[in-house]
């Protein structure tokens, strides 16, 4: 099948129509998988009146105009479709020199017809994965059918030739993480929050947001009225290392002064510990996978785990010797316990970061 479009352009020395032919040659598919070939506008629209005259003139020769079938419905996505293949031939007629710019407009015009006859995304952007966000012509990969607009196309490679450059993508964005909360509950292990909020969402398939909360087990040692707890005759409570840098935070409203802060530090070897530690997988509680049986651990005990008559923190050992089994739990996740035997007790602590731990 041959189209042709005539471009008609004004000489400038002698003002006489000149003009450019341009054909458009598709090659035919077999019948049974025949792509159809995007409908060119009628370029006679292009020269006024004497366009006019030429679709009157040719109005009455029953000329078949070639239809395009409806896209498909929403519910399914159709296989892609083989691109129809083009081929391109200019005619020449008049002075090539006074219309050579004109020409190179002309064939500007035909490319742009040609591309543009496919499924454009131009205003039509949707977001998240919308089956009725739907085009027909050129997809990205170089296919001809239906194409989509959605926030999915990416995801299932069927979208429309301009949806990149018509619906870019946009990554959220979120802000700093808050203060960690105080713990939910006083005088037993507890959890604390933090959170960060979402001030731009993500658009055209943009990075998702990351989490907006995490959480993180905790231990008060003082009652909301100020009064200590009285933690006695229980399980040491351990948390990570990491915690220790929130709790300076809020050394100011510790009954403990600044500057007579103390502490030590508590070596055990584990000598058990349940299957529950390392299925732990939550962000917040992914320390307590590096525990092991047989492993060396450093927990440091430090205000205001620290009781402040004893000086002392619960369950770490004082006066057991090294044959006394004892009992670890590990705050935010209760079924992560298990045993183990005090080594000795040092100034501070020497462990590697992941056995490095702090009572609660």
């Amino acid at each position: 099948m041959t189209t042709t479009i005539l471009c008609g352009v004004m000489a400038a020395e002698d003002i006489s129509v000149l003009y450019i032919s341009a054909k458009l040659n598709a090659a035919l598919d077999p019948p049974a998988t025949r792509t159809p070939v995007p409908h060119l506008p009628n370029p006679s629209a292009l020269h006024g009146a004497r366009g006019r005259r030429g679709r009157e003139g040719r109005a009455g020769k029953g000329r078949a105009q070639p239809s395009r079938s409806p896209p498909p419905g929403p519910a399914a996505r159709p296989p892609a479709q083989p691109a129809p293949r083009y081929r391109v031939s200019v005619t020449v007629v008049g002075d090539m020199g006074a219309v050579a710019l004109s020409g190179a407009l002309c064939l500007g015009l035909l490319w742009r017809l040609w591309a543009g006859a496919g499924g454009s995304c131009s205003e039509r952007c949707c977001q998240g994965r919308d089956a009725a966000c739907v085009s027909s012509g050129w997809r990205e990969d170089g296919g001809y059918g239906t194409c989509y607009c959605d926030g999915g196309c990416r995801r299932t490679r069927d979208c429309c030739h301009d949806h990149g450059h018509a619906c870019p993508a946009h990554p959220c964005i979120v802000g700093e993480w808050s203060h960690w909360s105080g713990c939910a509950e006083q005088c037993k292990p507890s959890l604390r929050i933090r959170r960060r909020y979402v001030q731009q969402e993500p658009t055209n398939a943009g990075e998702p947001c990351p989490a907006l909360e995490e959480k993180a087990g905790c231990l008060e040692y003082l009652t909301y009225q100020g009064q200590d707890c009285g933690h006695e005759h229980v399980p040491a409570f351990i948390t990570t290392s990491e915690y220790d840098k929130e709790r300076k935070l809020r050394a100011a409203s510790s009954p403990w002064p600044s500057d007579k802060e103390t502490g030590y530090c508590v070596e055990f070897k584990t000598e058990s510990l349940s299957h529950y530690c390392a299925l732990e997988n939550r962000p917040y509680a992914r320390w307590m996978q590096y525990l092991r049986e047989g492993h060396t651990v450093c927990v440091a005990c430090q205000p205001p785990a620290m009781n402040t008559d004893t000086h002392r923190c619960s369950g770490d050992g004082h006066n057991a010797d090294g044959g006394k089994i004892l009992h670890w739990e590990a705050v935010g996740n209760s079924r992560c316990q298990g045993t183990w035997k005090k080594i000795r007790q040092l100034k501070q602590c020497s462990c590697p970061l992941v056995h490095s731990f702090i009572f609660t």
